[in-house]
């Protein structure tokens, strides 16, 4: 295991990398289940022919992975760059975590409605790929 790896075999990055992976099956999953909840089995595993506007807490789902889409290919593009690049050092990795820990608070956070806190969240994960970003340059 490397220093600092949150896998075996895997730089913090990479970890993250995995990890945010696995947080984008879960966006799916939750925004999944809650239109189930809103439109039905009968829908959901039909044709979906007519469109169903998810209200509610499959919309405040739908919009949470659509932001978390807008944001992933961020760190994935970055994390790939430091591993390339051998800039991985301890403020990417804390960069990586910053990212990942915020995007996984943001989820319940926008689930719940908290319109303050969400953006606060999200700040957060901003600031985690910034600081990738510096080190990527400035290093």
């Amino acid at each position: 295991m490397e220093h600092g790896a949150i896998l075996p075999g895997t730089s913090t990055e990479m970890g993250y990398l995995i990890l945010g992976t696995v947080l984008l099956f879960i966006h799916v999953s939750v925004q999944s289940f809650a239109l189930k909840a809103q439109a039905g089995n009968l829908y959901t595993v039909g044709s979906r022919d007519e469109e169903i506007l998810p209200t509610g807490m499959a919309a405040r789902a739908r919009r949470a992975l659509e932001n978390y889409l807008e944001t992933f290919p961020a760190l994935v593009a970055l994390a790939l760059a430091v591993e390339v690049t051998g800039k991985a050092d301890w403020w990417t990795g804390l960069g990586a975590a910053i990212w990942f820990w915020a995007r996984v608070a943001y989820l319940p956070a926008y689930l719940s409605g908290l319109p303050w806190v969400r953006t606060f969240i999200w700040n957060a994960s901003m600031i985690g790929l910034v600081v990738i970003i510096v080190r990527l340059v400035v290093s």
